[in-house]
């Protein structure tokens, strides 16, 4: 998809992303959990410029990385890895929705017995997830 707008809840914060990849995934480690109050569903985009700046906050929850989310309603908007400059824009946010698929599962050995989503996806763990997709910690992705 080659852009794609959303906001938040209370329309405070909107933006627009760019070359926005359709394929999402669901983490659950457990900060996006705790952030998200469940699996954290996101995607990639190569670059988003937002409006109503004043109204976003951040916090960075690693040395790695920050969520971003709107001061006045609260909806999470966003998984910066800051060495990379990667933005993953949770999906609920965006306007149209319906393009998103959910490619894979990560951190699925910190998934709680609770829940679990449906069909034939890939599945990794914390350990395969790290080897695969980032090196040295840094937040970097391959």
């Amino acid at each position: 998809m080659s852009a794609a707008s959303g906001k938040c809840l209370c329309g405070a914060v909107s933006f627009t992303a760019e070359a926005v990849k359709t394929r999402h995934h669901a983490c659950h480690c457990g900060m996006c959990r705790r952030w998200a109050g469940g699996a954290l569903l996101a995607t990639a985009v190569e670059g988003v410029r937002f409006q109503g700046e004043e109204n976003l906050a951040t916090y960075r929850s690693s040395d790695w990385a920050e969520r971003g989310f709107c001061k006045r309603c609260g909806t999470n908007l966003f998984y910066h890895l800051i060495p990379a400059g990667q933005y993953m824009m949770c999906v609920g946010s965006f306007d149209d929705p319906t393009a998103f698929k959910l490619a894979s599962e990560i951190f699925v050995d910190h998934r709680p017995e609770g829940y679990g989503f449906t069909g034939d996806l890939p599945q990794y763990t914390e350990a395969e997830f790290m080897a695969k997709y980032v090196t040295g910690g840094d937040g970097k992705t391959k």
